[in-house]
């Protein structure tokens, strides 16, 4: 929906708006705001609030601190569960003093990729992101136990499924803040949840992945509930990903359809595809940003490993939905919800465009469990892995121009500095199970 800045202004006043929390992403993708009161609402609907950048990750020095906030105003939305003195949300877009968007604000680099997309002729790209979530029991001031909150699977209902209730506030939130749901649903693990919305253009998907996590995080809260999108909180159970179906447009073109292909696929989407999986060990630190989404992609799990498509497996890191049409795309199951939308998919776009931009062959489709496959199968079959952790993730992203200008140099060098601090710091730490296995062997 659109807003003009009269609208907002009225709105805000006939709903007794007190507060405004200008939101933005840091470059590890947590959500940040400013907080306004409404007599400072004009005064940000014209550009002018400041704030502190050197106060956030990956941002500047202090040195250089000042930036402003620019306010998209499509993004205007109520907190629906604040009944009184009520609260609105402006995401904000990050500028430097002199008029410049700042080049490590993570909304403008996938503005950015947009742009070169926009150069070659796409008008859009679609994301429909499948964002998956744990609900953990909290105790009386709200710190997250270990304790899951029911022992549901696949598809359970109430009352093997416990976090129903919690879970259908969630979807009325959302409806309440605009989301169109198309469903929601117990997921393969004991406490495992996910509700998936619908496609929308890559800012807009990326907004909603960031108000996502804000409401289901608030909404378990109220529930006596810590929900997390760790990849990976429990051993011996499924991970959480967030795989992203997508699809370029050329006006009211799906770009990735040719009725007259075997598959339905036209050259555009299989270059594509070509190029997201040539750039996918490179774009990996991104998608999956932490320590501990490398304990997801692991075999025997359902999460991907290895680098491979197929238009009827599950095993591969791309698989081909079977809609035609408008609705034909692809969908990138690596990518975990720890990592920071905008960036996630200004590299899988990038990777994507390289493709096309190269002609990039498509390799042929793997259909077998490549779960079953041998490591000779493998090799013999061109089926490469993902990286098995973040230290060698962070090593095919240094080596790769194009997802190094995906993010561009400010972004690129901050991130990968913070990361490498992330890993040394678990690469130093004594952990638990090192404890139980040679305190008493040794």
């Amino acid at each position: 929906m659109s807003f003009t800045r009269e609208q907002i202004l009225r709105t805000a006043k006939e709903q007794n708006v007190r507060f405004i929390r200008l939101q933005f992403t840091d470059l590890l993708g947590s959500i940040k705001n400013v907080e306004i009161p409404v007599s400072q609402l004009e005064k940000a609907l014209d550009n002018k609030m400041m704030f502190d950048g050197s106060s956030i990750e990956g941002y500047v020095r202090i040195e250089e601190s000042d930036m402003y906030l620019y306010p998209d105003l499509d993004t205007w939305v109520i907190f629906p569960w604040v009944a009184n003195d009520r609260v609105a949300r402006l995401i904000c877009d990050i500028y430097m003093p002199d008029g410049r968007p700042f080049a490590g604000d993570p909304r403008g680099v996938l503005k950015r990729a947009l742009k070169e997309a926009s150069d070659m002729g796409f008008t859009a790209m679609n994301v429909g992101p499948e964002p998956e979530f744990f609900l953990f029991k909290a105790d009386s001031i709200g710190t997250a136990s270990l304790e899951l909150n029911d022992q549901g699977g696949y598809f359970d209902l109430a009352p093997v499924d416990l976090g129903e209730n919690c879970r259908r506030e969630i979807v009325l939130v959302l409806e309440e803040m605009g989301f169109e749901i198309e469903a929601s649903h117990h997921e393969v693990a004991p406490g495992q949840h996910e509700i998936d919305f619908k496609y929308a253009d890559a800012i807009k998907a990326a907004d909603q992945i960031q108000t996502f996590k804000l409401v289901v995080k608030t909404v378990a809260r109220q529930h006596g509930l810590h929900a997390t999108f760790m990849p990976k909180p429990l051993f011996g159970v499924s991970g959480s990903g967030m795989h992203c179906h997508q699809s370029l447009f050329i006006g009211n073109r799906n770009a990735f359809y040719d009725e007259s292909d075997s598959l339905g696929m036209s050259d555009t989407a299989k270059q594509y595809m070509a190029g997201v999986l040539h750039h996918a060990r490179a774009f990996t630190a991104v998608t999956n940003p932490t320590v501990n989404s490398y304990k997801r992609l692991v075999p025997g799990y359902e999460a991907p490993c290895y680098v491979a498509w197929s238009a009827s497996n599950r095993s591969p890191m791309i698989r081909i939905p079977a809609s035609r049409g408008l609705s034909t795309r692809i969908e990138v199951r690596n990518p975990d919800p720890a990592a920071n939308p905008y960036l996630a998919m200004a590299v899988m776009l990038k990777a994507g465009l390289d493709g096309i931009k190269h002609k990039m062959q498509l390799p042929p489709p793997t259909d077998r469990n490549i779960y079953v496959m041998t490591e000779e199968e493998r090799v013999t079959n061109g089926i490469p892995s993902l990286p098995e952790n973040l230290r060698e993730a962070l090593n095919e992203l240094i080596e790769s121009e194009v997802i190094k200008n995906a993010l561009g140099e400010h972004a690129f060098s901050h991130f990968v500095e913070l990361k490498e601090i992330e890993y040394d710091m678990y690469r130093t730490q004594v952990h638990n199970w090192e404890r139980e296995q040679y305190m008493t062997l040794y």
